[in-house]
């Protein structure tokens, strides 16, 4: 069982910046695959940015791909979202996720989930 609590979300203009942070206490992220999803009202959960086991490899989906990094602090045990450029289709919930595998950065594929931070992008 992996206990993740994510924090950062907030109200932010179009082109301001956020940065999420995922923890794990008591847990290693080393351990596993993870990944930021979001849900807007009315959309189904997507996968933002996941990263595989020791963070060899990431991928972003297309529409954050140059504003968005997904990076991973094994000293802290903490995996961030760094969101640069907001736009207002970016407005979500947004989830941090671990699993054992991940090929598509899709939900199924992920086992342990945090509570969500919104993130609004307004003027």
């Amino acid at each position: 069982q992996v206990h993740l609590v994510e924090s950062g979300g907030g109200l932010v203009q179009p082109g301001g910046s956020l940065r999420l942070s995922c923890a794990a206490p008591g847990g290693r992220f080393d351990y596993y695959v993870v990944g930021w999803f979001r849900q807007a009202p009315g959309k189904e959960r997507e996968g933002v940015s996941c990263m595989s086991r020791a963070g060899s490899n990431t991928y972003y989906a297309d529409s954050v791909k140059d504003r968005f990094t997904i990076s991973i602090d094994n000293v802290q045990n903490t995996v961030y979202l760094q969101m640069n450029s907001l736009k207002p289709e970016d407005t979500a919930v947004y989830y941090c996720a671990a699993g054992w595998t991940s090929h598509y950065c899709l939900p199924y594929e992920y086992s342990w989930w945090g509570q969500g931070t919104q993130v609004t992008v307004s003027s």
